[in-house]
């Protein structure tokens, strides 16, 4: 897939610079196939949620993983219908939020994150930049900018930073993604 990193630097990033506890809950939501989770488990975090539609790509993960696995809980849903039975500290989605197109989609993504996510809690969001590609792995996608997540997130959700990054393709083109860190008050 075109958004592949082998290492997601701009997240690991931005999830140290949180300062949350290695013990805090995590939920990397559209990880499936991402390698976030193995950095996580490498930097010593312990408690880590994957979220994906696909279980197949999920079953990736947890096969590249090994043994390693038995200590992430591995959840195959729809984030715009799921529902946590615990609050967590993180929220990470690189790339799914932008591939939600509707309004109905955004809102329910918005309640499941609202939902998730506990007070003083962080959000990383990212995709495609303004500017950068409309679609991804051939699907139309939807460009946010902070005032369009603001808009879905809700007033309780406050901007931390911003952060560009052009990723290279594994086909030797770039996109231009933005990363938003938001902390819940």
């Amino acid at each position: 897939v075109s958004w592949f990193q082998s290492k997601p630097s701009r997240s690991l990033e931005l999830i140290r610079n949180t300062g949350i506890d290695k013990s805090s809950p995590i939920i990397d939501v559209g990880g499936g196939a991402s390698t976030l989770v193995d950095h996580l488990l490498d930097d010593g975090y312990t408690n880590i949620t994957v979220l994906d539609l696909s279980d197949n790509a999920l079953a990736h993960a947890r096969a590249r993983l090994g043994d390693r696995s038995i200590g992430v809980n591995w959840v195959a849903a729809d984030v715009t219908t799921w529902r946590p039975t615990t609050a967590f500290d993180l929220w990470h989605d690189r790339a799914v939020l932008h591939f939600l197109r509707d309004p109905k989609s955004q809102a329910a993504y918005g309640d499941a994150l609202r939902a998730s996510l506990a007070a003083g809690g962080w959000a990383v969001i990212a995709g495609f930049a303004p500017g950068g590609p409309l679609k991804c792995s051939g699907l139309d996608i939807v460009q946010h900018d902070a005032d369009s997540l603001q808009k879905i997130l809700g007033d309780t959700f406050h901007l931390e930073d911003v952060r560009d990054e052009t990723h290279s393709t594994p086909w030797a083109s770039t996109q231009a993604f933005r990363y938003h860190l938001y902390r819940r008050a």
